[in-house]
C-alpha cells in the first residue's frame, strides 16, 4: 500500500538513528508521508524498507549532512520540485563534543555542532515556515534539552546550541500565537538518552552515559510526539528529568554547574568520589557521635547537691546555660523548619506546573 497523494507529510531530520529514528517510525505508523533526512545513507535505506514492509509507507530518502550550510535550501527545494508538502518538520538532527573548552575540543568540529544544532535547524524553520503560515496550518518540532536551562560544563558548545533552540522556539511560537496562526511550535527536552550521542560526542566512558540511567528513545520520541500533536509550546521527557529542570530554575548556577559536571565525569572517577563522601560523612556522624556521648556522660557526673547539703552554685550554672542552649536551638531549629517548608512549597508548584 502506497502513501495517498492528500496524506500529510513529515520530514524528520537526523531520522537513520535515536531520537529520530523512533519519532519516524510513530509517523509512519500514523500513516504519514515521510521525508527521512540524514547523512547516513545506509542507515536511511535500511529504514525505508522497514517502514515499507511493516506499514506500506513509502519514504523519499534525502541524504544531506546538514553540517554543509547548503544542505536546508537544497533539502526544500527537492521537496518543492517534487510537489511535496511537508505538514509537519521535526528538527531532530544534532550532535556534541566532549571536553574541557579551552584545551581539549576541536574548533572545526565545534563549529559544525552549531551549524548542525542551530543554524541548519534555524534555516530549515525558516523556509518550512513559510509555508506553513500562508496555508495556516502545520507543526514544528525541535529537539532541544533539559540542559538548555542550565550551564553545561564539558559540552559547553552543545549546551549552548540547545539553549538557543529552546529560546528560539519559544520566541517564534509566541509570534505565531500573536497572529493567530494555526501553526504550532513544539520543543521536546529530553535528557540522557540512550543513543549514539556519548559515543559520537566521545562520552562513552562518562557517568551520565551509563545505560541503566539513560532514557529509552522511544519514550522519549512518544512524548514529543504527542505533545507535537497536542500543539503544546514544550515537553520535558520523563519526570526526573522534569524535576532537574525545575531545580535547575531555582538553585544557583554555579550549583547546577557542578552537578552537571559531576555527569560528564569519568565513571571511575564518579565512583571514587562517590566512596570518599560516604567515607567522609561516616566519619562526621561518628565525631558527632561521640560528642554527643561525650556531653551526656558529663552532664550526668555533675552532682545536683554539695557534700554538706547545699545547692551546687556551678550546677546551676550549667543548668541555666543549658536552658538558654535550648532555647536557642529551638529558634534555630523553627526557623529551619520555616525555611524548609517555604524551598518545599516552591519546588512543588514548579514541579506541578512543569507535570501538567
Amino acid at each position: 500500500m502506497e502513501t495517498k497523494p492528500n496524506a500529510k507529510t513529515a520530514l524528520i531530520t537526523g531520522a537513520a538513528s535515536g531520537i529520530g529514528q523512533e519519532l519516524a517510525r510513530l509517523f509512519a505508523k500514523d500513516g504519514y508521508g515521510l521525508v527521512l533526512v540524514d547523512k547516513n545513507q545506509e542507515g536511511l535505506d535500511t529504514l525505508a524498507s522497514h517502514f515499507y514492509h511493516q506499514y506500506g509507507r513509502v519514504a523519499t530518502i534525502i541524504t544531506k549532512d546538514l553540517a554543509d550550510p547548503n544542505a536546508p535550501q537544497q533539502i526544500y527545494e527537492q521537496t518543492a520540485g517534487q510537489g511535496q508538502r511537508i505538514d509537519v518538520l521535526v528538527n531532530d538532527a544534532g550532535f556534541g563534543e566532549y571536553g574541557l573548552f579551552a584545551t581539549e575540543t576541536d574548533f572545526e568540529r565545534e563549529k559544525a555542532i552549531v551549524q548542525v544544532n542551530a543554524v541548519a535547524l534555524m534555516h530549515l524553520t525558516k523556509l518550512f515556515l513559510k509555508d506553513m503560515v500562508a496555508r495556516d496550518e502545520g507543526k514544528i518540532l525541535l529537539l532541544g534539552s533539559e540542559v538548555s536551562v542550565a550551564p553545561s560544563p564539558m559540552q559547553a558548545v552543545y549546551g549552548a546550541t540547545k539553549a538557543f533552540i529552546k529560546s528560539f522556539g519559544e520566541s517564534v511560537r509566541s509570534e505565531l500565537k500573536g497572529s493567530e496562526s494555526k501553526v504550532t511550535i513544539t520543543t521536546l527536552m529530553p535528557g540522557a538518552t540512550n543513543t549514539n550521542f556519548f559515543k559520537t560526542a566521545g562520552a562513552a566512558h562518562v557517568k551520565g552515559a551509563d545505560p541503566q540511567k539513560t532514557a529509552d528513545p522511544a519514550e522519549v520520541a512518544k512524548a514529543g510526539y504527542q505533545a507535537l500533536m497536542a500543539g503544546k509550546d514544550h515537553v520535558v521527557a520523563g519526570w526526573l528529568n522534569k524535576a532537574r529542570v525545575v531545580m535547575a530554575h531555582i538553585l544557583p548556577d554555579p550549583l547546577v554547574a557542578a552537578s552537571a559536571r559531576s555527569d560528564m565525569m569519568p565513571k571511575d572517577e564518579a565512583e571514587q568520589q562517590q566512596r570518599q563522601l560516604l567515607t567522609a560523612l561516616g566519619i562526621a556522624t561518628a565525631f558527632i557521635g561521640g560528642l554527643w556521648l561525650l556531653t551526656r556522660k558529663s552532664s550526668d557526673s555533675l552532682p545536683t547537691i554539695s557534700a554538706y547539703g547545699k545547692a551546687n552554685p556551678s550546677r546551676a550554672r550549667y543548668r541555666d546555660k543549658a536552658c538558654q542552649g535550648k532555647a536557642s536551638a529551638q529558634r534555630a531549629l523553627d526557623s529551619a523548619t520555616d525555611s524548609v517548608k517555604g524551598a518545599y512549597g516552591t519546588v512543588k508548584t514548579k514541579l506541578e506546573d512543569a507535570l501538567s
